[in-house]
């Protein structure tokens, strides 16, 4: 990528193909809006600085060390040089251990994404694995030491490239059942069921990042501007919850629906009825037409 720097390069290798590759960021926060903190008194910034917590007085940098609590109060010191014998050798290469079908990804594991590009003179052997896997429809699981830990990669074909997404362990993700454990036992059907699926319907679309805007920056940036400015930003009232008393003409109201107003249902019956309401309407049309021209033959 002409103009970005590389967090990292090595090699790609799938059976015995290999070709240099190089990551790049691809997704940054630092055009984020940025705050220091000050003293308030004074219009200073403050510096962060390490306390002894018992006897309150500061820790240079060189007396620092990790430590790991084993009781209260009791740790175990690690020293810079016995962290760094434990992290483990990178030989620079992403192994692919496994290509799997798009279809079985599970994006609860993700963590970030970076650009998988080639480097220097692995363009052939590039284009050979992101076409092969576009062709198979299939996303590749690799493993590889990356910024001092030992990572899974989920590597999808991207564009023109391809984007590695590094993945949480197993143990990272917390468990669905616990978060969902207090969800009732309800079924929803009926109009209100009806309702939700023709306001899903009418709300119908297509994924476009460059439509949705980052409200909170946005919001944050006037409000700078009013403090500059010397003016005060109104209050916004919070939205309230529908309860369910309410949930039903809230759902009308969505879908354009008066409130003694209910949506018909299209149902078979209700299309036959119609068809022959149109058929027996039709009949004293055609007797009509038939009257007219036996006036006009008697005139």
């Amino acid at each position: 990528m002409a103009g970005s720097r590389a967090n990292w390069k090595g090699y790609i290798k799938f059976g015995e193909v290999s070709c240099p590759v190089a990551l790049y960021t691809a997704a940054s926060s630092s055009e984020r809006i940025a705050f220091n903190t000050l003293n308030r008194k004074t219009g200073n910034r403050v510096k962060r600085e390490f306390i002894d917590s018992e006897t309150g007085d500061p820790v240079e940098r060189e007396d620092q060390v990790k430590g790991y609590e084993v009781e209260n109060g009791q740790y175990v010191v690690l020293e810079p040089e016995e962290v760094a014998a434990a992290v483990p050798e990178s030989n620079k290469t992403m192994n692919i251990e496994a290509f799997i079908p798009c279809s079985q990804i599970d994006t609860t594991y993700f963590d970030k994404p970076y650009y998988l590009a080639p480097d220097k003179m692995g363009t052939d052997a590039f284009v050979l694995l992101r076409d092969g896997m576009e062709q198979q429809g299939v996303a590749a699981i690799a493993q590889t030491v990356l910024f001092r830990r030992l990572r899974t990669v989920l590597i999808r074909v991207y564009g023109k490239g391809l984007i590695a997404s590094t993945l949480n362990f197993d143990y990272e993700v917390r468990s669905s059942e616990k978060a969902f454990e207090d969800m009732p036992d309800l079924k929803i059907e009926g109009e209100m069921l009806e309702l939700a699926e023709h306001i899903i319907g009418t709300k119908k679309g297509s994924f476009d990042a460059s439509t949705f805007d980052d409200r909170y920056e946005a919001a944050v940036a006037e409000l700078v501007k009013a403090k500059i400015e010397g003016r005060a930003l109104p209050k916004k009232k919070a939205p309230v919850a529908s309860k369910p008393g309410d949930l039903l003409q809230a759902l009308r109201e969505s879908a354009g629906i008066g409130a003694k107003q209910t949506k018909p249902k299209h149902t078979a019956a209700n299309a036959n009825a119609n068809r022959g309401g149109r058929q027996k309407a039709a009949k004293p049309a055609a007797k009509s037409k038939q009257a007219t021209a036996t006036t006009r033959r008697a005139g």
